[in-house]
């Protein structure tokens, strides 16, 4: 007997139907971030990343065009099995000889090589307004600013990628994610913590009033805890951004780097469920704070996972990646990331959900904790390494030596 068949024995014997598992997981996307690739840089200016955002470490090989960035995803999706999404931020627009377009007049046809991109390799796309590194990010604000001229631009810029992400729609069939997340803070204590608020609110609803089909684009809201520049106060609060889609039903948007140390995004997921149809995730590894490490088989990542599995929610959850490392080799970077939260998902759903449900109702606490440790020795990675061997996929650190040659034959070469 293969160490596949006996593992999938020893989980069927607690209920658990591995295939109908294999399956659900082969059909749930998750949308890759394409800023990993070239450290958030971009391709619409050429000045430093600024807006409360930093990437530290200067490994070689960085993506410097589209045209490398999309050949390290091409690298990285065969390297990892799963159903995927690309996300793409605005400032990846692509701009034809001689041309350019600021932000706030930003058009489709400057996404359409993405576009194109995503149609060749069976992807959807998400998307997010660039509310960072740009001249108009004044004090760090945007649509929080007290000047309306600075509000105006970030507005009439929100609104641009509101069309934008139609066109994704139009073009390949597929709902589109499209998150607002702005840096707009104080450095220390602010003297009017209500009117960056007050203003953040109108900026948004003059955002959403230009209308827009809501079965084809799926707007959310963002939350920020702190950021570089603006540790004592940010406009888009946790209970700003939550209270705000609630308001108008949209979506909200849980960054698990984004809370204080002690709080766990897996805590507040049933929560949302209860009161939104639908909610969006993004998956980082926070180290003591926000810091967007790169996304591990951890404890938080496995129990988010857990969360949308046993909550059957799995198309009720927008997933995304959210993570960026420039000190170590960028491909291995996203392949790491991406095949961790397929094997957290993978695990949630070998995970005997019904049954732990069940001894908790009773009152048999006992029967919890003793078959939540037993199965962290179940056999996982046998049937992990079958998912990936159908998906033709790289087996155990098999991919790790695909990223080496790539580094040696392309990324080197890069200057």
């Amino acid at each position: 007997m293969d160490r596949f068949t006996s593992a999938k024995e020893q989980y069927e014997k607690l209920g658990i139907d591995v295939e109908e598992a294999l399956e659900k997981l082969s059909g749930f996307p998750v949308s890759i971030h394409c800023w990993q690739g070239d450290d958030v840089t971009g391709f619409d200016q050429d000045g430093p990343l600024t807006g409360g955002i930093q990437t530290t470490g200067n490994y070689p090989g960085k993506a410097r065009n589209p045209q490398e960035l999309m050949a390290d995803i091409d690298k990285v999706l065969t390297l990892v099995p799963g159903h995927f999404k690309l996300n793409l931020h605005a400032s990846y627009a692509i701009f034809g000889d001689g041309e350019k377009a600021d932000r706030d007049a930003l058009r489709p046809e400057h996404f359409k090589v993405w576009v194109d991109y995503a149609k060749s390799r069976h992807l959807g796309l998400d998307f997010n307004p660039t509310c960072f590194s740009h001249d108009m990010v004044k004090d760090n604000m945007t649509l929080t600013h007290p000047d309306p001229q600075v509000r105006d631009f970030w507005v009439r810029h929100c609104q641009a990628c509101i069309r934008i992400s139609e066109y994704f729609y139009d073009e390949l069939q597929i709902p589109v994610l499209m998150n607002i997340w702005i840096p707009d803070g104080y450095k220390d204590i602010p003297a009017d913590r209500y009117g960056a608020r007050a203003r953040y609110k109108e900026s948004l609803d003059r955002i959403l009033d230009i209308g827009y089909d809501r079965s084809k684009v799926k707007v959310c809201v963002e939350s920020k805890v702190f950021g570089i520049g603006m540790e004592s106060y940010t406009a888009g609060s946790a209970e700003f951004t939550l209270n705000y889609a609630a308001y108008k039903k949209i979506l909200p948007l849980m960054d698990n780097g984004h809370y204080h140390p002690t709080e766990m995004v897996s805590d507040k997921i049933s929560s949302q469920l209860l009161f939104f149809p639908e909610i969006a995730l993004h998956v980082t590894r926070p180290v003591r704070w926000d810091s967007d490490h790169v996304v591990l088989f951890d404890d938080e990542t496995k129990e988010i996972c857990k969360e949308i599995v046993r909550n059957d929610a799995m198309d009720r959850v927008y997933l995304a990646t959210d993570f960026f490392d420039a000190s170590i080799n960028r491909i291995a970077a996203w392949t790491v990331g991406l095949r961790s939260v397929e094997k957290a998902m993978l695990y949630a759903l070998l995970s005997p959900n019904g049954k732990l449900k069940n001894m908790q109702d009773g009152g048999d606490w006992t029967g919890v904790m003793a078959l939540q440790e037993e199965m962290k020795t179940y056999p996982f990675g046998d049937i992990w390494e079958e998912y990936c061997r159908r998906a033709g996929k790289p087996v155990g650190m098999d991919w790790l030596e695909q990223v080496r040659e790539y580094e040696q034959s392309v990324l080197s070469k890069r200057g």
